[in-house]
């Protein structure tokens, strides 16, 4: 292959048929074995930057060990940048584990889109807003939690699911507390009158996935910490709502906290998702509903977002865990 051809550690977004990276520096997302028509297994995987991911596949598995490659989260390969079903794959010849330094790692994770600080000051805004005292000095508890809130700015959402990025978490949290004040408002009465406690709504979507920030690690790639792994956002959740209603001034009422405590239990709807309780008010109800929502139409729109590099047939996404069908890219009226 031509020098020109040969790329030292390029961006994903830069990846097209033909050239050869040698040293890529990436993270690695999703790696699994796969089995081939004659039963043989091969490394598939997505390889992702701060500008994109691409499809990554090793078909030679010879001295090949996963869990040694998927230790840290990154890997450095070299491989060849070929093009199937109308999109970049790399084949890849030689992968290693590889640690980096976090200086590295804005290049290396992807971010949110969206400005943090405007995001940051709209969700405390809205709990600004909240009528009940108590529900507003409860809010407090925990935005005036400095280290609190800056993991809560950092997090993402989830390791691979929806906004698998650094602001991820903020993001999915802002874009659900300004659905959610849609949302109360055209369920109100024929009078006007609103229907759905506005308080408990916003408050139970900005406690419902706040345990993430103590679940998922972001400074090695995204990984469960210990508290992920043996608690869980859910119980943690939970937890921390028990401590911070305590000895509030004015006190919240038992009631408002059973069911704040149900909200989080039960956002993700069903026990085969992982809820610990049904959603047993009108208020669990929509934020489950809305949970789920969000956490869809996000990852559908990161599928076929044209600067999105992995697999698929062009026209079609692969078959999107999470969604559990593929996703179609075209431009359906061709604007």
């Amino acid at each position: 292959m031509s020098d020109q051809n040969v790329l030292n550690n390029p961006a994903v977004g830069d990846l097209q048929s033909g050239v050869y990276v040698r040293g890529g520096i990436y993270s690695l997302v999703n790696p699994q074995l796969g089995t081939n028509r004659h039963g043989g297994q091969y490394l598939k995987c997505l390889l992702r930057d701060a500008s994109g991911e691409v499809a990554g596949r090793k078909w030679k598995l010879d001295n090949f060990d996963l869990d040694d490659c998927t230790s840290t989260g990154f890997v450095r390969l070299d491989g060849e940048v070929v093009e199937f079903n109308g999109l970049p794959q790399v084949n890849i010849h030689d992968i290693e584990a590889e640690h980096v330094a976090e200086a590295d790692l804005v290049r290396l994770l992807p971010h949110t889109r969206f400005d943090v600080d405007m995001m940051f000051r709209d969700v405390t805004g809205m709990l600004d807003s909240l009528e009940h005292p108590a529900m507003r000095a409860l809010a407090r508890r925990y935005t005036e939690d400095d280290t609190l809130m800056q993991a809560f700015r950092r997090s993402p959402a989830a390791m691979v699911m929806h906004h698998a990025w650094i602001g991820g978490l903020l993001e999915h949290t802002w874009q659900l507390m300004r659905l959610a004040d849609a949302a109360v408002a055209s369920y109100a009465d024929a009078s006007g009158r609103p229907r759905l406690n506005r308080d408990l709504v916003l408050v139970g979507l900005f406690l419902h996935d706040l345990g993430k920030t103590v679940e998922l690690s972001w400074d090695k790639g995204f990984s469960y910490t210990a508290d992920g792994n043996l608690v869980g956002h859910i119980a943690r959740g939970v937890l921390w709502l028990e401590d911070c209603a305590r000895d509030l001034d004015p006190p919240l009422p038992e009631d408002a906290l059973a069911v704040l405590h149900n909200i989080i239990l039960s956002h993700h709807g069903e026990p085969e998702h992982g809820a610990l309780r049904p959603p047993m008010t009108p208020e669990a109800i929509l934020v489950s509903q809305l949970d789920n929502l969000d956490a869809k139409v996000a990852m559908s729109l990161a599928a076929v977002d044209p600067d999105r590099t992995g697999g698929g047939d062009g026209v079609f996404t692969e078959r999107m865990t999470g969604l559990g069908h593929r996703m179609y890219r075209g431009n359906a009226l061709g604007d």
